[in-house]
């Protein structure tokens, strides 16, 4: 957030109203890109940078650090910018973010989410989410992308504040998950396990997330995917496996490695994602 951000959009503040920050957000983006709204938005994480190139031609970018509510990007690999890309010639379009807000960053799940709401706030129905991740099935080199059918979110946080009960059972759609599958019969689909990071998970916590069910292991994508539900977006859950997680390979695990594996697998993940937007 800027310095010259005014208190009422600050969301660390309390006594902020988030869905504020969100539509203030939603109108600096429609006002840089020319159009009232959105339709699919898309966040690109690690693996998936080439995506917004392959869905269309890009007609508007916007540094995240001018729109109220978001930052610059805090990972290597990632972009701090959003832009606005053409679906084909389909005059639809895409809100793609080149980055997102981690909850180990520390800003809060307010931030975190933030993005997720100003989508919805723009006009967007359907929301992308993927991430780049440890596998827990050794039959998933890095490289391979996993359609996220459930998660478990280990972070002992949610973004939905007070007594605002939403309904998660089929948060990651089904209808989305078999549009990708015409795209890619081969795609294949696991439980998603998010942990606080920044750390990587040790052998015995990979091991904990197998036994309760996990099948993938990272440090986004399930607070932001229950902010979309609450939002009223559907959302499709895709993971890029770009390492094995610890204990089920005897390599040690560092984030060149992760950045490796996305840029080896970029061209595969990019058509990929592109087709099934187009199909949305």
């Amino acid at each position: 957030m800027t310095e010259t951000t005014p208190r009422a959009l600050d969301l660390s503040d309390p006594a902020t109203d988030p869905f504020e920050v969100a539509r203030a957000a939603a109108a600096v983006i429609a006002e840089r890109t020319g159009v009232a709204q959105h339709d699919v938005a898309l966040v690109l994480g690690s693996g998936w940078g080439q995506t917004g190139d392959l869905i269309g031609e890009t007609l508007a970018t916007i540094d995240n650090a001018d729109v109220p509510g978001f930052a610059k990007a805090a990972v290597a690999g990632h972009s701090g910018v959003m832009r606005s890309v053409a679906i084909g010639d389909t005059g639809r379009r895409a809100l793609v973010y080149g980055t997102r807000t981690h909850f180990y960053e520390g800003k809060g799940v307010r931030s975190v989410v933030h993005a997720v709401r100003t989508a919805a706030a723009a006009g967007c129905r359907t929301i992308v989410l993927t991430n780049g991740c440890g596998g827990l099935n050794p039959a998933w080199r890095p490289g391979t992308p996993v359609l996220i059918r459930d998660h478990i979110n280990l972070t002992a946080h949610s973004p939905i504040e007070g007594a605002n009960f939403v309904d998660l059972t089929d948060l990651y759609s089904p209808r989305l998950r078999d549009l990708a599958r015409e795209v890619d019969a081969d795609l294949d689909e696991g439980v998603y396990v998010q942990f606080r990071g920044p750390h990587y998970e040790t052998p015995a916590e990979v091991q904990m997330a197998k036994v309760i069910g996990g099948d993938l292991v990272g440090m986004s994508t399930s607070l932001e995917a229950i902010a979309a539900r609450q939002a009223g977006l559907e959302v499709l859950g895709i993971s890029l496996v770009t390492n094995l997680a610890a204990g089920i390979s005897d390599q040690p695990l560092d984030h060149a490695e992760v950045l490796e594996a996305g840029k080896a697998a970029a061209e595969r993940c990019g058509r990929l994602l592109a087709a099934v937007v187009a199909k949305i």
